[in-house]
């Protein structure tokens, strides 16, 4: 173990331990690392004889604070180097290295993408909160949430991207992806996420965003009471409003968020 520099001792006569640093020394207890960076470890870059590339943990823990933090690849950059939290939690002394730059956190994230690791990772995360005791009971919860895209075509097609759609929610026309949720309705943990153009209806994805185990299913406009029969379909249909559960749904949007959520709901068994 390497000793820390004076760049991370600190002189500081009064701290307090902040609302981020608890939830991040969280993280550091909940999250599976050892199981994460083994399904990236096959396709990621090995030391040879030009510059060593970083290690894979170090690259998920700044893609996992950008998920958490909402940040963008120049903005993690600064954020490390002004959070001290951040950076221990990352494992970064500024006595010894700088900050990884905004290109290299691009790069990793455009290899989980083309490699199809996001839905692995989720799928990973799914386990590991499944094998703690966290099971998904019988209340769904689905909902939608717009991903807005810049619609210029200044690129070398000329065009849009053609997996995107243009569509209108109130009087406003947005341009992108829509983002499909199926939330437990108890733990409100995500356990289904499916993209699709904007313009899709949130009606054809829902088969795909139940498990299969529900009783009751929350809607935007309507909650499903489905009574299980021996053939399988469900049967009954009630018009029920939920603002209340919509309104805390929303405040989960993204998979890799099930850790943050997991994180109380496990931190007595850890």
């Amino acid at each position: 173990m390497r000793q820390a520099t004076l760049a991370t001792a600190g002189f500081d006569r009064y701290a307090k331990t902040t609302r981020r640093a608890r939830f991040l020394a969280e993280m550091e207890q909940v999250v599976p690392w050892p199981a994460l960076c083994g399904l990236i470890a096959p396709f990621y870059a090995k030391p040879g004889n030009g510059r060593p590339p970083i290690g894979v943990e170090r690259m998920l823990r700044i893609y996992f604070l950008q998920q958490w933090f909402n940040l963008s690849d120049p903005g993690v950059e600064e954020a490390l180097y002004d959070s001290p939290a951040m950076r221990r939690f990352v494992g970064i002394d500024l006595g010894r290295e700088p900050v990884p730059d905004e290109t290299t956190m691009c790069r990793f994230r455009h290899l989980l993408e083309e490699r199809g690791l996001g839905r692995r990772l989720f799928d990973e995360v799914q386990q590991h909160l499944a094998a703690k005791g966290l099971k998904i009971p019988t209340g769904t919860i689905v909902d939608a949430t717009i991903i807005h895209a810049p619609s210029s075509t200044k690129n070398a097609a000329k065009a849009r991207d053609p997996e995107m759609h243009q569509t209108k929610k109130g009087n406003q026309w947005y341009f992108g992806m829509k983002a499909h949720l199926g939330i437990d309705s108890r733990t409100k943990l995500i356990h289904a996420v499916v993209a699709t153009p904007a313009n899709t209806a949130d009606s054809r994805v829902l088969p795909e965003l139940l498990h299969g185990k529900e009783t009751r299913v929350w809607g935007d406009r309507i909650a499903i009471r489905k009574r299980p029969t021996m053939d399988g379909p469900p049967q009954g249909c009630g018009r029920k409003r939920d603002r209340r559960r919509r309104a805390h749904a929303r405040g989960d949007l993204s998979p890799l968020s099930n850790i943050a959520r997991g994180a109380s709901l496990l931190g007595a068994r850890l």
